[in-house]
């Protein structure tokens, strides 16, 4: 790669994707999770069809040609920010449970509060409406939600099993589970029912419900 002359990191968006150290710096200061990361944000906000390249140099101040140097295409960009939503919301947050605790009992209470976890939590479920709304219209984006359903179930399923459920008990009340986290996450927190205490009686109701016989 060129070696980068002294030019200012940030370029505006209209600038000529000239040789040399412009483009050096550009490529520099920007990462794929740069890209990625501000992808993510524009769908949170404005929806898929804002995800645009143009739109998205403007907004980092960086040229195409900074975009083109990480990425083949807005559609490699698509599949990079539904991986890391893949990572962030079902790999990696099954491996913190898992570390957690070694209790079955207790790795299903974390499980219960997730939709509660305060700031971080109404992020994620944000991020996750986004997607799901993504999803209806777009192939690659079902695809990425199929599969991200069918591991978390399998995850709560190995729980279920841990606590002594046969397989397919198991994964009914996965199901089950699954069904309630998500559309309790989606719904957002209605102020009638959003103290502790009454978070804490609806996570003793569905801990009792899902654990009994």
């Amino acid at each position: 790669m060129t070696k980068a002359r002294k030019s200012p990191s940030r370029v505006s968006a209209a600038a000529p994707q000239a040789a040399g150290g412009t483009a050096s710096a550009a490529r520099s200061t920007c990462t794929p999770e740069t890209w990625t990361d501000a992808a993510t944000e524009v769908l949170l906000n404005q929806g898929i069809d804002h995800v645009r390249v143009d739109l998205l140099a403007q907004e980092l101040g960086m040229t195409r040609g900074s975009f083109y140097w990480h990425f083949k295409g807005r559609d490699e960009l698509l599949r990079s920010v539904l991986q890391a939503w893949r990572v962030r919301a079902t790999e990696a947050l099954s491996a913190r449970l898992e570390l957690a605790h070694t209790d079955p009992q207790e790795q299903l209470r974390d499980l219960i509060s997730l939709p509660w976890r305060g700031r971080s939590a109404r992020r994620a479920a944000r991020i996750e409406l986004a997607i799901r709304a993504w999803a209806r219209r777009d192939e690659m984006a079902a695809q990425a939600v199929r599969e991200a359903d069918e591991s978390r179930i399998g995850y709560i399923a190995q729980v279920f099993s841990a606590l002594g459920f046969p397989i397919m008990d198991a994964r009914r009340r996965a199901y089950v589970l699954y069904s309630a986290m998500l559309g309790d996450a989606l719904m957002g927190e209605m102020p009638e029912y959003a103290s502790r205490a009454q978070r804490q009686e609806r996570m003793g109701l569905i801990e009792r419900l899902l654990t009994s016989a």
